[in-house]
């Protein structure tokens, strides 16, 4: 299967939920009626544009379809969150390193400049919403540092991009708005909606848990269906605690050359003797292509803050794919932030389309 097709599949898992058979649910793996539904992707010519479950919208432009990739490829994109308040910033990003001001210049008229860190930058103010306006009604970008030019990211769809993130805010037909404005004033605008909280479980540090037994990971293969995986590859079942009594293990199930899966597991009982259940989550991570079996790519674990991630690229440059980071809660995974982008032309900047605030 080619890198294109492959994608496809799997950004179908990534974005909508896979059905099948009703199965009893393992425990802790109920999702309720408020489960997580990140938001979705909209494309409009060479941008393409996402908000979260806070209304917290970002627009970021891509390479022309079927544009060959640049020696020193450039990158834009405007942000905002939600609120009458809430102003846009506009960032530039390039794929070199380096600091120093940079110009932006708009149909060949220089509309803002900011100094860059590490190829990076960031307008703020009144300068950024003159940019994102002028990009919206523009033809042509050039993004300059002094007399040279560092890149010509496109604006087409731009404008689109931003009515849209208009229109999801609330603010078409408000002073607010960066295109679709209007009479009316900022108190027309809606508020954020409140964030979801996520109460995390402390998890014990300092002590690893008892290695597998060689039964145990004969049983954990097949309860997994991953023995062929676990045989063929180098990787072996990694293990942290999650309390006195239970054990995560991300059991290795498959590797390509740059996304490696594994199935989360819970462990109980004592060693030589554990039983294994499949993790819960709130929302199946994306990889995930069967309903009855969670799946994560190049999972990574964080103890100190019960955090368990997934990363999985479309493609090798990592211009295109999903992550999903979530929290144990002492029952289940809940998504705590979700991050997608559809389209493989040139964006390693990803589009936030879930967060959550975490309590403890």
């Amino acid at each position: 299967m080619g890198t294109k097709a492959f994608f496809i599949v799997a950004w179908t898992a990534l974005v909508w939920p896979v059905t099948g058979a009703a199965q009893a649910p393992a425990p802790g793996a109920h999702i309720s009626a408020q489960a997580p539904k990140p938001g979705a992707l909209e494309t409009y010519k060479d941008w393409t544009i996402g908000c979260d479950n806070r209304n917290r919208c970002e627009a970021v432009s891509l390479l022309p379809d079927g544009g060959t990739w640049p020696d020193n490829p450039v990158m834009v994109g405007v942000v905002r969150e939600a609120g009458p308040d809430a102003a846009a910033e506009v960032w530039v990003s390039r794929d070199a390193k380096g600091g120093g001001d940079v110009s932006f210049h708009v149909d060949g008229r220089k509309v803002a400049s900011a100094q860059s860190r590490d190829g990076d930058a960031t307008l703020r103010g009144p300068q950024a919403s003159a940019l994102a306006i002028a990009m919206a009604r523009g033809g042509v970008l050039e993004v300059r540092s002094g007399n040279r030019l560092l890149g010509r990211p496109s604006i087409a769809g731009s404008g689109a991009a931003l009515r849209y993130m208009d229109a999801r805010q609330g603010r078409a037909g408000t002073s607010t708005a960066l295109v679709a404005t209007g009479a009316m004033g900022p108190i027309a605008v809606r508020a954020a909606p409140v964030a979801p909280q996520v109460r995390r479980a402390l998890v014990p540090a300092g002590v690893a848990p008892a290695g597998l037994w060689r039964e145990e990971l004969t049983a954990l293969g097949k309860f997994t269906g991953c023995d062929g995986e676990m045989r063929d590859s180098s990787q072996t079942p990694d293990l942290h605690r999650l309390s006195k009594t239970e054990t995560l293990i991300l059991v290795p199930c498959g590797n390509g050359a740059y996304n490696f899966t594994a199935v989360p597991v819970i462990a109980t009982g004592t060693p030589g003797r554990r039983t294994f259940h499949l993790a819960g989550f709130d929302r199946k991570p994306g990889w995930s292509e069967e309903e009855a079996r969670p799946m994560l790519v190049n999972a990574g674990w964080v103890a100190e803050k019960s955090e368990l991630s997934s990363f999985a690229k479309g493609r090798g440059i990592g211009d295109c794919g999903g992550s999903e980071t979530y929290v144990w809660d002492g029952t289940r995974f809940r998504l705590i932030e979700a991050t997608a982008m559809g389209e493989c032309r040139g964006a390693w900047r990803w589009i936030r389309t879930w967060s959550a605030q975490v309590t403890e």
